[in-house]
């Protein structure tokens, strides 16, 4: 079973950036898409950015033009850059890979802690 684990969250101010890392326990990320997915208080789970195993990317509405997904295939990790930050990004964030990954070894997805960005004046 993959282990994910998400850093670089913290307290920001509106129009600031911040630089979420995602690091995998092994070597998938070359083979299969990844996503960043946040939770405010009161909501479910969306996706804000999404990588293909190919390099595609695309990203939610809310934050088109200011998160940029990428991946660094030799250190395992994806990241999202985070710039131009709003109130309502405020959210813990989750990485994830793509469903095919659990699917092709029988596995159940799992989710990590995830970590908190906090967007504030």
């Amino acid at each position: 079973q993959v282990q994910l684990v998400e850093s670089g969250g913290g307290l920001v101010q509106p129009g600031g950036s911040l630089r979420l890392s995602c690091a995998a326990s092994g070597s998938i990320f070359s083979i299969y898409g990844a996503g960043w997915f946040r939770q405010a208080p009161g909501n479910q789970r969306e996706l804000v950015a999404h990588i293909t195993g190919s390099g595609n990317t695309n990203y939610a509405d809310s934050v088109k033009g200011r998160f940029t997904i990428s991946r660094d295939n030799a250190k395992n990790t994806v990241y999202l850059q985070m710039n131009s930050l709003k109130f309502e990004d405020t959210a813990v964030y989750y990485c994830n890979v793509d469903a095919s990954y659990y699917s092709s070894l029988g596995y159940l997805p799992v989710w990590g802690q995830g970590t908190l960005v906090t967007v504030s004046s």
